[in-house]
């Protein structure tokens, strides 16, 4: 994979943010997921009659609205106001660009099957060679049982459909209203005036990193989102990230759904 060869156009290039500016916008995103993750889910739980994962995926929702939050103040105060028009070029939500040309194309949406089969295979290796690392250097970063999404498989979760809601809302605000919005919409067009060509290389780093809520499984996740960043940055069309990224949420929705109709297997 290779980054788009074109320039900034001189009118955006002193638009771009510093090293200093997308740091701190990771920061204000980031820090407060590890201390909903790691502080406020261990004082919460034993005080709630919720499942633990349940108490735990709820804060990671709340987090993740956090990032709308900021996402839209960023954008405000940019923009002048947030009317879709605006916010539309703004975000990169166009049909992909011709790198060449420039020229809106829609063929190129053909880009995410491959970025798609990236994108799977890249966390499945990386999750069975370079993950286990992590926790064997770092043991006390193993995944806690609350954080354990297999947990979840549970028969007392048979016929709770309500659970259906929750998949759709954590959806909404992980592959559209949160992380897209911040790491994608905000950031990366904005990266290109400090890491150049490599901005979507960057941007999978700032990811990655961003998940301090489950760093025993950076490795994979930088990996893997390599193949979200990419197609985002080269046809600059944040839809292509946000149809890789969601993918995902595709499968966790079939997962629940054969959870709360009580299949085993």
């Amino acid at each position: 994979m290779s980054a788009a060869p074109f320039a900034l156009p001189a009118a955006r290039a002193t638009d771009q943010y510093t090293l200093a500016r997308i740091l701190a916008i990771w920061a204000s995103v980031s820090l407060p997921m590890a201390l909903l993750a790691w502080v406020v889910g261990p004082w919460l739980i034993p005080r709630v009659t919720l499942h633990p994962g349940i108490v735990h995926w709820l804060l990671m929702i709340a987090g993740m609205a956090w990032q709308m939050i900021v996402a839209l103040v960023i954008l405000r105060r940019e923009l002048g106001s947030l009317h879709w028009p605006v916010l539309r070029e703004r975000l990169w939500l166009n049909l992909p660009r011709d790198p060449q040309t420039g020229q809106p194309r829609a063929r190129l949406f053909w880009w995410v099957v491959p970025c798609l089969g990236f994108s799977g295979v890249a966390a499945a290796l990386a999750g069975l060679v370079l993950d286990p690392y992590i926790v064997a250097a770092f043991p006390a970063l193993e995944i806690p049982l609350r954080m354990d999404t297999r947990q979840l498989a549970d028969p007392q979760f048979a016929g709770q459909w309500w659970l259906l809601g929750l998949v759709l809302c954590s959806s909404l605000f992980n592959y559209f209203l949160g992380e897209e919005l911040l790491f994608r919409g905000v950031l990366l067009p904005k990266m290109r005036g400090v890491f150049g060509r490599w901005d979507w290389v960057a941007n999978a780093v700032l990811f990655g990193l961003y998940h301090l809520h489950k760093p025993w499984a950076l490795p994979s996740i930088i990996v893997s989102n390599l193949a979200i960043c990419w197609p985002a940055a080269r046809f600059q069309s944040n839809w292509m990230a946000i149809i890789v990224h969601g993918f995902e949420g595709l499968i966790l929705f079939v997962v629940v759904l054969t959870i709360v109709m009580g299949v085993t297997f």
